[in-house]
């Protein structure tokens, strides 16, 4: 039976607004805002790269350090790390700060200061999408918000009905070493698994990111073993070597591993329909045998 991810490919956005300018972050939090902000502080890489394909880039005066695209966000003024300074911020003097979900302590200092934060927690494709159309009313730039979505949403359609009909192979997507965990279904990272074509061996996890046994791996037997890689993120070469060792597993007699930058995959935002294409090529190169290079 052909599967289909509902709301994804051709569904609406929840409306997050539910006055002019008033808004509900994914805390449940309403903020009103009496004009647009126009000094924003982004504490989270998918956030910004969201912002920069708004084409709000200017409207940036801070951002963390592993914000590192595009290019340009490398030269935003920096305001911490995994730990988010809070005098760095102050000093950006911010109508808005944009987030993951944040230290408790951290926020209620930030409401004290009366800069508005909203909380963006994407927990399905979807979402990510919605993120975009409700960043995009928020920030006066609905125009840009509906172009790139609906690209996003051409180019997964596209992807989808090219897999939909083919074999699902088993797939374990590799998010840790040690401890080994993975993805399951309330995470963004397993529809985009199931987009692409194949059968995530962790789909019936009770949790988005679970830890998983080697015995566990070893019965359901992936047949393509995905790493996401990079210089900040990901799985190290040594630990994908590893995997080696465990020939009785379909994915290491094929040689099915898959190697994909965690930035394409990890980041709920923008560039999710690029990881997307690149697993479901690696996962059906059949599919894709007739593209262009």
């Amino acid at each position: 039976m052909k599967r289909r991810q509902q709301g994804i490919l051709t569904g609406m956005p929840f409306m997050a607004n539910l006055a002019p300018q008033t808004f509900v972050d994914d805390l449940g939090r309403k903020i009103f805002f009496a004009k647009a902000p126009s000094r924003i502080v982004s504490l989270a890489p998918n956030v910004t790269e969201i912002l920069f394909a708004l084409g709000l880039g200017e409207q940036i005066v801070g951002v963390t350090q592993f914000c590192d695209y595009p290019v340009e966000a490398t030269h935003k003024a920096k305001v911490g790390g995994l730990h988010p300074n809070l005098e760095a911020i102050v000093a950006r003097r911010p109508d808005l700060i944009l987030t993951l979900p944040i230290r408790s302590d951290l926020l209620v200092t930030l409401e004290q200061l009366k800069i508005p934060v909203f909380i963006l927690e994407a927990k399905t494709v979807e979402q990510v999408l919605s993120h975009l159309h409700l960043l995009g009313r928020m920030l006066n730039h609905t125009k840009e918000a509906d172009e790139l979505v609906m690209v996003m949403r051409r180019r997964m359609a596209e992807v989808s009905e090219r897999a939909n009909a083919l074999p699902r192979p088993r797939l374990l997507y590799v998010l840790n070493s040690n401890p080994l965990m993975t993805v399951g279904p309330g995470s963004f990272i397993h529809q985009i698994i199931e987009l692409a074509g194949a059968t995530n061996i962790a789909a019936d996890a009770q949790t988005a990111y679970p830890r998983i046994t080697m015995e566990e791996v070893l019965r359901d037997d992936p047949e393509i073993l995905v790493f996401p890689i990079g210089k900040q993120e990901g799985i190290p070469e040594e630990e994908q070597q590893q995997w080696l060792r465990w020939t009785r597993l379909s994915a290491v007699r094929h040689s099915r591993f898959v190697r994909i930058p965690s930035v394409l995959l990890d980041r709920p935002g923008p560039r999710i329909v690029d990881g997307l294409e690149q697993l479901a090529r690696a996962i059906h190169p059949e599919a894709f045998a007739k593209d262009h290079p």
